[in-house]
């Protein structure tokens, strides 16, 4: 097995990747641009394309055997059986690494994430077991409001601190990428703070993190009964910082936080500074947030627990992604599932996310996420895959740069070992990573128990 260099930062910025009919691409002559192949692979399963998938096309997975892949720079320069890859390029590469037989599949995309704060709050967890409603706990002066003081009073290399070994984590089990939200600040000048922290955070960490700005999670204790003036307050002040360091906006789109009309205004005066948008919406009750995330046109409606069938079909109408959380319902203990399967019926192309947080859902795999897919949602393995990999990036505006394993695409991909897809979803409750490659480099061996960067 070959020595693979290791990943210590990444480039700042994504950017979007040549994409080639074929799946052999052009030879670089640029020697600055190192040349591996991975070869021992068992099976690699992958979705195709660059857009997102619904319906039936949800769960067409592209599985073969025996295929070996060629990386250049940070891009997949080559697919193809192993025998043709090695005559064609063997003669030219400097390394080798052996997959042993295991499961490839692309990098994991992990579309919500809440991973900014300090402190957690496992006293709420033992409250719901007792009995309490996530509802009855923030009227009592918890959930969301319960994290402020965590990050209010914290420095960002406090921050920072915190969020990299979550970020370690994320890397470990299989998440090459993920959506970072903040929203535990709730003060411009803390909201802004975390965003300089995710930032800061995808400069220096192998996982790709793309800022949401959740000025719209809840009402701040300040605005207490005033929460038309902190609409005000996001839309005239907050969004235009955070518009310099945040790829979307955020709300929390509840009658207990932000109804349909400040919904419509924070998204609105985001969008006017250039925002893409991504809503909480019908989480908690049938509240018509779906049907407001398509007038909108958002980028993604979230939750969707309660959605109607009317919300699904303005979703669908405008083709706007359901992010689906299918932990969140089990950690809260709530009955109500998102309505998965009726989604897929209307062609819309869900993705799914772990909505990892200190509070509905301290939980970072996807694995474990893809699991319940099935279970709760009756999702196929290769419908699981293409929602936690290629829907997600779609999400996020990076289907053309990622979430597939094809040529031109980011060398982002997971060495499992799984001896099929279709035991993406069978295994349940331990990581079957062996190997991460972020940006052609070898970013995580589990071998070390520790992150290479």
């Amino acid at each position: 097995m070959g020595t693979l260099s290791c990943v210590s930062t990444h480039a700042g910025e994504t950017s979007e990747g040549p994409r080639g009919g074929s799946q052999t691409g052009a030879r670089s002559n640029d020697d600055s641009q190192p040349r591996w192949i991975l070869t021992g692979i068992g099976e690699l399963c992958t979705a195709r394309g660059s857009s997102p998938r619904g319906g039936a096309a949800l769960g067409a997975v592209h599985t073969s055997h025996g295929q070996a892949i060629v990386f250049e720079g940070e891009r997949i320069a080559a697919i193809g059986e192993e025998a043709e890859i090695l005559a064609d390029f063997g003669e030219t590469t400097a390394q080798r690494f052996d997959a042993e037989g295991g499961l490839v599949i692309p990098g994991l995309v992990d579309a919500h994430t809440h991973p900014v704060f300090l402190g957690t709050r496992e006293g709420e967890f033992e409250q719901r077991i007792a009995g309490a409603s996530y509802l009855d706990i923030a009227k009592a002066g918890g959930g969301i409001r319960s994290s402020l003081a965590g990050v209010r009073g914290a420095t960002a290399a406090e921050l920072l601190g915190a969020l990299i070994p979550r970020l370690d984590r994320f890397l470990a089990l299989g998440t090459t990428t993920i959506e970072a939200k903040t929203g535990y600040g709730l003060t411009v000048a803390d909201e802004i703070k975390g965003l300089d922290v995710i930032r800061e955070a995808h400069r220096n960490h192998p996982v790709d993190l793309v800022a949401t700005c959740l000025g719209g999670h809840d009402v701040p204790p300040e605005f207490t009964g005033r929460p038309k003036d902190w609409v005000e307050v996001v839309a005239k002040e907050l969004w235009p910082e955070a518009a310099t360091r945040a790829a979307f906006a955020d709300v929390f789109t509840e009658s207990h936080v932000f109804g349909l009309d400040d919904s419509r205004r924070l998204m609105e005066s985001a969008r006017d500074l250039g925002m893409g948008l991504r809503m909480h919406v019908d989480q908690l009750t049938s509240f018509g947030g779906a049907e407001l995330a398509a007038e909108l046109g958002a980028s993604s409606a979230d939750h969707l627990e309660h959605v109607t069938e009317h919300g699904i079909a303005a979703l669908a109408e405008r083709g706007v992604q359901p992010v689906l959380c299918p932990l969140v319902p089990l950690y809260l203990r709530e009955t109500q599932e998102a309505p998965a399967r009726a989604m897929v019926a209307a062609g819309l192309a869900p993705a799914l996310s772990t909505d990892f947080n200190p509070g509905s859902c301290y939980c970072m795999s996807l694995f474990e996420v893809m699991s319940w897919g099935a279970l709760r949602y009756g999702f196929s393995s290769g419908e699981a895959l293409t929602a936690a990999t290629l829907n997600a990036a779609c999400t996020l505006g990076l289907g053309a740069d990622r979430g597939t394993l094809e040529v031109g695409k980011r060398a982002d991909l997971v060495i499992t070992d799984l001896p099929s897809a279709k035991h993406l979803t069978y295994e349940l409750g331990r990581s079957p990573v062996r190997h991460v490659i972020k940006d052609g480099r070898m970013a995580w061996d589990a071998s070390s128990f520790q992150p290479t960067r």
